[in-house]
């Protein structure tokens, strides 16, 4: 028997059916790396948008906000190595160009395009090298372009961030795809990250919207390394509905089923963030239950995932526990201190707001792990919440302390 949900080896933004892209090198970056990418749909599908929260978003988020507004997308151009962001009109007439230009070469409207940047804030972009890297990236568009479009994203990332995912439903099958980079400012709700996610579906645009908003809110919005939120953060979700499968509605059964691989897709590339982020050497999974409801308990794991006492702490393999008991007491969750239990990968370290009697060792050895797991019980109601995060190098300095 088949299983329903398969990852595909070696899958990317091009795994679905009608998808293609390239990455190339123009300039943007030193030393002839990958700083263009593009990805595009053979025709016009259904298109679902997520964007930074910050109140001074790059030029790039404010075009392509406005065309995800109308529901259609066909392609998306991204540059690294330049945010395109706080540079004024010029910003924006360089992000329209962008979009002008891609649509042009590929002959559809404009506002079926989008843009994406990242990199150093501030820096009006090279034109002159964008528009030939267009013109590259158009000419080298393919079903294999993917693992190049997946580089040519990258800032300080260590690694492309791809995968791929089959749908079996009954004798049809659908396609999942993505990419994905971010490394530093990561938190809250998206990150310096941007996140492409493809698939041949053919899903009604409510239903595309629900599915995306819930992934979306599972994954990416429950990731934090440093607490910054970027300029540029960018999800987008493309459908181009070339599997000519039976619509997916959101009463129907296989509905579910693409909700559950698209929430495993988001999910393993959120982890794939935070597992390559910025001189980090521990993830750290942050478990809050037992909170009065689900925003205190967003709210205590929130505050302890940003704690930089907390982060310092995992670094030093030092379970200094007080600083969580801190962290949950300025959240702003209702707290009672009596009851907080607090555990380092299942080991009791606080018992009823108190040291547990558990010996000292086991309490650091069970941190010494390069992935490990924090779990709060506030003892008062049923909210919980789930936040992965990291801890805190000097290695993290020295990455950001600039030029």
């Amino acid at each position: 028997m088949k299983e329903d949900i398969v990852l595909v080896e070696g899958g990317g933004v091009t795994t679905p059916r009608g998808f293609l892209a390239s990455g190339v090198g123009c300039g943007i970056k030193p030393g002839g790396k990958k700083d263009l990418s593009l990805i595009c749909s053979e025709r016009a599908g259904r298109v679902v948008g997520f964007f930074t929260q910050n109140r001074l978003p790059a030029a790039p988020v404010v075009l392509s906000r406005r065309h995800a507004a109308l529901g259609t997308g066909r392609a998306v151009v991204i540059n690294s190595g330049n945010a395109n962001a706080c540079t004024g009109s010029v910003g924006m007439a360089n992000a329209a160009e962008m979009v002008n230009r891609v649509a042009s070469g590929i002959g559809c409207p404009a506002e079926e395009v989008f843009v994406c940047s990242t990199g150093r804030i501030g820096v009006p972009l090279p034109m002159a090298k964008v528009r030939r890297g267009i013109d590259m990236a158009l000419e080298r568009l393919s079903p294999q372009g993917g693992k190049d479009a997946a580089l040519g994203i990258l800032t300080t990332d260590t690694c492309p961030k791809e995968m791929g995912l089959r749908i079996h439903l009954g004798e049809q099958e659908l396609f999942l795809g993505g990419m994905a980079k971010g490394a530093g400012m990561i938190e809250p709700r998206l990150a310096t990250m941007l996140c492409i996610v493809t698939t041949d579906a053919d899903i009604a645009g409510d239903a595309f919207a629900v599915a995306a908003r819930r992934a979306v809110a599972e994954s990416f919005n429950r990731i934090s390394i440093d607490g910054d939120c970027s300029t540029n953060d960018t999800v987008l979700l493309f459908a181009n509905g070339l599997a000519r499968n039976h619509t997916l509605t959101l009463d129907s059964s296989e509905f579910r089923l693409f909700q559950s691989a698209l929430s495993l897709l988001t999910g393993r590339l959120a982890r794939m963030i935070v597992e390559d982020g910025e001189g980090i050497s521990k993830v750290v999974e942050v478990l809050v239950q037992g909170a009065s409801d689900e925003e205190d308990a967003e709210r205590a794991a929130r505050a302890v995932a940003r704690s930089l006492l907390v982060k310092c702490s995992w670094h030093g393999e030092d379970p200094n526990w007080g600083r969580i008991l801190a962290a949950i007491g300025y959240s702003g969750a209702a707290v009672e201190g009596n009851r907080v239990d607090v555990f380092y990968n299942g080991v009791q370290a606080v018992a009823g707001g108190v040291r547990a009697r558990t010996p000292a060792r086991l309490v650091r050895e069970a941190i010494r792990s390069p992935q490990f797991t924090i779990l709060i019980d506030l003892g008062i109601g049923s909210g919980h919440f789930r936040l992965l995060t990291t801890d805190l190098t000097e290695r993290y300095v020295r990455l950001n302390k600039g030029e």
